[in-house]
């Protein structure tokens, strides 16, 4: 019974070494996902949004309180510079103007009867006939009676200004863009003027007022040019020029930004004010430059490929110390990085020296690359082949049969 155990026991043994000894050897072969290194132009733009508005707009109001009488214009209408847009009810300006009239009349009036009066005693104090207190109070008349009349002509002066004012003229030559005021419409100037209409002055000429970012706002200097994209137009790209870098910031969301007004032609009409633009910023610009993915830059094998790596390299490059060095120095360092690229039929690491990115490419001012290099940005998955070696213990299937 026992030798019987001990040769199941061994069959066991047997089975399991034949199980490794035949099991299925896997073949793996690294499939990289490469860039080629290129040359072109490298653009570094900062992002912003924006409003457009006109150059200049100006908002008319009126200096007079009461019923609008007449209206000249209407949204989108061309005016120029002088001319009448609307009218203020002047029935009762009118009627204060004749009111002011008649009170300077009559203050002259006065002042020429305390004149009279003032010249006879002015005769009569010379020859001693009246006392020196009868001239100064003849005096002090006409003086008062002469003040009198410039407070009256004051009032005449501004009930006439007034009467002037009924008359709302526009301050610019431009396009009305907002009417805020209807026939018939009561308006009351007290403390706020009261707006009636808004005057762009030209409308082919536009600025776009963006939002950029503390962060960013650094890298914007006046001259730079700007290119946006509006919704009503997506495929339209308008261009233009940072103008001017305001100071004042804003904060919104405990984010600070500041307004950078970018000015743009717009002689075919497209833009209006109020539109959103997507707006991009070149802050730097690179010409006919040597660049490579910025991906490239922070891809490193996995380690469990670096074996694999290492012995496919010729011997010149596994055995230098430069190779071992680079390899060794994993975060590298901030003058210097690396890439590895792809050459036949083997990978290796070269240093780089880089410029400016743009987050997607990125410049490399000194290097051993060259245009059409395939450098390493990824690995796409591993391609597994498995070959079986029969065991001699396994049945033969019958021909024809099918494998599932």
């Amino acid at each position: 019974m026992s030798k019987k155990i001990v040769y199941i026991g061994l069959g066991i043994v047997l089975v399991v070494a034949l199980f490794f000894v035949f099991k299925p050897k896997k073949n793996t072969a690294i499939n990289w996902q490469t860039a080629k290194v290129t040359r072109g132009d490298l653009k570094v733009t900062i992002t912003a949004t924006g409003t457009l508005d006109a150059l200049t707009t100006v908002e008319v109001g009126t200096q007079v309180s009461g019923t609008i009488a007449k209206l000249f214009v209407d949204f989108n209408s061309k005016v120029k510079k002088g001319q009448v847009i609307a009218m203020i009810d002047t029935t009762y300006l009118a009627a204060a103007l004749s009111d002011a009239s008649a009170v300077l009349e009559k203050a002259r009036i006065l002042m020429d009867q305390a004149k009279r009066v003032f010249d006879r005693t002015n005769k009569l104090f010379k020859t001693g006939t009246v006392s020196q207190l009868e001239y100064e109070q003849d005096l002090a008349s006409f003086e008062s009676a002469r003040s009198g009349v410039t407070s009256a002509k004051a009032q005449y002066n501004r009930a006439k200004i007034n009467l002037d004012y009924a008359t709302i003229k526009a301050p610019i030559d431009g396009v009305i863009i907002s009417r805020n005021i209807d026939l018939g419409q009561t308006v009351a100037a007290s403390f706020n003027t009261p707006k009636l209409f808004s005057i762009a002055n030209d409308l082919t000429k536009m600025q776009v007022e963006a939002n950029v970012d503390e962060a960013d706002i650094g890298g914007v200097k006046q001259g730079q040019i700007a290119s946006f994209t509006v919704d009503a137009f997506p495929a339209d790209t308008f261009q233009g020029f940072v103008k001017q870098i305001r100071l004042e910031p804003t904060t919104t969301n405990s984010v600070v930004k500041y307004t950078v007004i970018i000015e743009v032609e717009n002689k075919s009409l497209k833009l209006l004010p109020g539109m959103t633009a997507n707006i991009a910023i070149i802050v730097e610009e690179h010409k006919d430059i040597l660049m490579v993915p910025s991906i490239a830059l922070s891809f490193t094998p996995p380690s469990e490929n670096m074996a694999e790596i290492k012995a496919a390299l010729p011997d010149s490059i596994r055995n230098s110390s430069h190779f071992n060095k680079m390899l060794e120095n994993k975060k590298g360092n901030n003058k210097f990085k690396k890439v590895w690229v792809k050459e036949s039929g083997y990978v290796t690491i070269k240093r780089v020296k880089t410029g400016v990115s743009d987050g997607v490419s990125t410049e490399i001012t000194d290097s051993k690359l060259q245009v059409g290099d395939d450098v390493i940005t990824g690995i796409i998955h591993e391609k597994t082949s498995t070959s079986t070696q029969k065991s001699p213990f396994m049945p033969t299937p019958p021909k024809g049969a099918r494998k599932f």
